[in-house]
Formats: C-alpha cells, sequence, structure tokens
C-alpha cells in the first residue's frame, strides 16, 4: 500500500489514480475535506482500499495522527509519495513571515516528519520506496524565488542525505524524488494570487500535466529492488531553465 500527501488535487490525485490503476491500497490526505472525500470516492471505484484523512502538514500531530491510521490499517507501508507542498511569490526583501514559515513547515518540515514515520513502518519488513516530489527550483534558482527555491534546495539535500543513511544502516529501503518544471496545477495561481499570470505561464507554451508526473512516478516505483532511481529532472520541452 502506498501513501500520498495532498492527494485532493492536482499531481497528488494524478499520483493517486496511477497508484490505484496499478493495484496499490492507498492513505491519502490533504487539507481540503470535501476535495478530499470527492477523491477518495473516485479511487475507490479502481476496487481498491482507500484512507482519506484530513491533515494539516503544519501540525505534528495530525500527521502522526495519519500515520497511526496507517499502521491500524494495513501494519505496513510499501511506498510513501511526499507530494505536498507549496509556494507563494514572497520575496526576501520585502516577504511576509507567516508565508515564509508554512512554506518551511510544509515543505521541508512535514516531509521530514512523514519520512521519519515512513521509514519506522517499513523497517520491520526491510523494504520500501520513499518519494519525494521536488522540483526544477531544487536544481536552478529562478527569478523572484524568494523562499520557496530554498526549500527544493533543501528537498535535494535531504534526498542523499537520507539515502546515507539508508546505506549506512543497510537497509534496502530506496529513496528517490522527481523534479519536474512547469506543471498545469493549481500551484500558479496561489503562488501569483492571479488567475491572469497563471493563466500567462501555462499558456505561453505545451506544458507538463499532472498526469506526466505521476507517469514517471509509476516508473521509479516500478523498477527491481536492485535499482535505486535518485531523480528525476523533466521539464516541457520548450523550457528554458
Amino acid at each position: 500500500m502506498a501513501i500520498v500527501t495532498g492527494a485532493s488535487s492536482g499531481i497528488g490525485l494524478a499520483i493517486a489514480r496511477r497508484l490505484a490503476a496499478a493495484g496499490y491500497d492507498l492513505a491519502i490526505c490533504a487539507r481540503r475535506q470535501d476535495r478530499l472525500s470527492e477523491a477518495a470516492e473516485t479511487l475507490r471505484r479502481q476496487d481498491i482500499d482507500v484512507l482519506a484523512q484530513t491533515v494539516d502538514l503544519r501540525d505534528e500531530a495530525q500527521i502522526l495522527s495519519f500515520f497511526a491510521a496507517v499502521k491500524g490499517r494495513w501494519g505496513r507501508l510499501d511506498a510513501l509519495i511526499n507530494n505536498a507542498g507549496l509556494g507563494y511569490k514572497e520575496p526576501l526583501m520585502t516577504g511576509s513571515t507567516a508565508a515564509w514559515r508554512e512554506i518551511l513547515d510544509v515543505n521541508v518540515l512535514a516531509l521530514c516528519i512523514c519520512t521519519r514515520e515512513a521509514v519506522t513502518l517499513m523497517q520491520p519488513a526491510g523494504t520500501g520506496h520513499i518519494l519525494h516530489v521536488s522540483s526544477m527550483s531544487g536544481h536552478r534558482v529562478p527569478a523572484i524565488a524568494g523562499i520557496y527555491s530554498a526549500t527544493k534546495f533543501a528537498v535535494r539535500s535531504l534526498t542523499e542525505t537520507l539515502r546515507r543513511e539508508l546505506r549506512a544502516a543497510d537497509s534496502r529501503i530506496r529513496i528517490s524524488s522527481i523534479s519536474p518544471g512547469i506543471v498545469e496545477t493549481e500551484f500558479a495561481q496561489k503562488y501569483h494570487q492571479s488567475a491572469e499570470k497563471a493563466q500567462a505561464t501555462y499558456s505561453q507554451f505545451p506544458v507538463l500535466q499532472a498526469v506526466d508526473v505521476a507517469n514517471a512516478v509509476a516508473y521509479v516505483l516500478s523498477q527491481p529492488d536492485y535499482v535505486e532511481i535518485n531523480d528525476i529532472l523533466i521539464r516541457p520541452t520548450q523550457q528554458t531553465s
């Protein structure tokens, strides 16, 4: 079975659908109860077991409750997809401290907490796969990146740090990340707080769709146990940076 965070829309929902099609039972979480319930009902039509729980990833107690529910229901975990993430256009010179804190809490700290709890669930079997949905912003700094790009550089570092910890522990748990470029989701509208700027972002050339990232996730998870794909960089063909 697999956990997908931020699964109520966009890339997370596409990943959940792709894994359901592959036969995974799923535990999904997100903040928006209505969207999460709708996603869960859609997934159950694929004849899999689905646990859906509202979780604010800024609250460790809610994360721990979610993982406890997974343990109680299945007693194991095969894959964790750390998909949840967010960004705001908040420059370092003038940005809001509250916005910076929210980005750090969700993109970095929650990812670390989920990863720790996933490893705990995977250790009895000695196998499993943790996959971070990162960003090309973790490989280069785009214009007006604010703190968002810094969090994705942190995810890149955390991926390699965990790989080394797992190897030092002689664990067969694998760690991967996928770093997409521009993907048409709700992200740009939230980032810019503007529907017009989001439309401009997604109409400049054919951009990635959420299903493209979901297919990359399925590819990574389908590899034999001795293959560990550490990062996939995936851009629209016409994206220059």
